[in-house]
């Protein structure tokens, strides 16, 4: 496994990223996200005046709504929308507009591996297109353990299926160079932390940190790669803050 993937990466190889922002004019805020043959289109919606039930109305509430490629939607959709919504509220400043709703709308384009991980990184694009306040942006990444033990990065479908533990890591992610003065929550940088951390199938605790160590390795490139995309999308007056 670690000289020979099905497309001919190393194990710590990311496939070629896109992310496109502004696609859909009718949503508040929008994005695109490819990794690889993986493709996700988030769009924001909101804020929107009142809470949803069982929410607390003295803070904005996120709403997470999964539209898979084909069918209905099941069991594994609606674990990704609550571990989706459960990360962006962690980036989210919900003491801003308070007793509003953000929809935020995840359509399935393609799935070709690391879905999740794409979802949450289409959001966060559309999030920041939308103009939501931000505590700090958020990059995800899927490492997985093969059953010689080895740990591969940003698998596609076909090794998904191959592999006996997931571990969806998400990082938070410098805004300085991407975001407005405003849209920063003072002090609230996290340059070692980690946001969300979900596994699947089994993996030991010493498993557990070798995929936290490659994943967060590989996560500055992500981060690098969205605040490239953020900035040449930005406003050349907004390009120039921090």
């Amino acid at each position: 496994m670690e000289n020979g993937r099905d497309d001919g990466r190393t194990p710590n190889q990311l496939r070629p990223l896109a992310c496109s922002r502004s696609i859909l004019h009718r949503a508040h805020g929008s994005a695109s996200w490819c990794q690889g043959d993986t493709k996700v289109l988030a769009a924001v919606y909101g804020p929107k005046a009142g809470t949803k039930k069982n929410e607390n109305p003295e803070k904005a509430c996120i709403e997470v709504i999964w539209k898979p490629e084909t069918g209905q939607i099941g069991k594994a959709e609606k674990e990704n929308e609550m571990i989706l919504k459960r990360t962006l509220q962690s980036i989210c400043i919900l003491t801003i507009n308070p007793n509003t709703t953000t929809s935020v709308i995840i359509q399935v384009v393609n799935d070709d591996g690391a879905l999740l991980v794409c979802a949450i990184n289409a959001a966060c694009a559309a999030l920041v297109d939308a103009g939501i306040p931000l505590k700090h942006l958020a990059v995800a990444i899927c490492c997985c353990l093969a059953k010689d033990g080895h740990v591969i990065l940003d698998p596609t479908k076909s090794e998904e299926q191959k592999m006996k533990g997931f571990a969806y890591l998400v990082f938070p992610n410098s805004v300085l160079s991407a975001l407005t003065e405003g849209s920063v929550a003072k002090g609230e940088l996290m340059e070692h932390g980690i946001i969300t951390s979900v596994t699947q199938g089994v993996i030991s605790v010493e498993d557990y940190f070798k995929c936290l160590d490659r994943g967060r390795a590989a996560s500055s490139k992500l981060s690098d790669f969205l605040r490239r995309s953020l900035k040449l999308q930005l406003p050349s007056d907004l390009s120039k803050v921090g």
